[in-house]
């Protein structure tokens, strides 16, 4: 037990850092576990999509959604979510994929439509990086189309 004094003494900012690493990581565990919506990785999205009729949703800016999004998608960026919601009021029971750059908006946006009564959400753990990384396919909008 006095070695472990010592070394935490001797090396108290490693210490602090371990703490901290720790408890960012209880929290992440606490805080997915409490959660009402999935993840999923890009072959379960896909898998999902083609056994039910999912509603694809991008809250990337639309500058990023131009660059490469996933067929079929709508895109209703974080900023403006709440505002935009209403607009899939009318698929309340279907599942809703919801889809960002790196996974972290996305969770976000999960929160509010689990807040708003929608029963199926889950979103693309990895966001558009992890699908593009597994190779699948994505559409690019060209800037002139409206």
């Amino acid at each position: 037990m006095d070695q472990y004094i010592e070394f935490i003494s001797n090396h108290y900012l490693l210490s602090l850092a371990l703490v901290v690493v720790l408890f960012l990581l209880f929290q992440e565990l606490l805080e997915s576990s409490f959660n009402d919506f999935e993840g999923l990785s890009p072959m379960l999205a896909v898998a999902k999509m083609n056994n039910s009729e999912s509603i694809i949703i991008d809250v990337r800016d639309p500058h990023e959604y131009i660059k490469g999004h996933i067929e079929n998608s709508q895109n209703l960026p974080l900023n403006k979510f709440s505002e935009t919601i209403n607009s899939l009021s009318d698929h309340k029971n279907q599942p809703i994929i919801v889809v960002c750059q790196t996974g972290t908006r996305s969770t976000s946006a999960c929160k509010t439509l689990t807040k708003t009564d929608f029963k199926q959400v889950f979103h693309i753990t990895g966001g558009m990086q992890s699908w593009e990384d597994s190779k699948l396919p994505i559409k690019i909008t060209s800037k002139n189309k409206p």
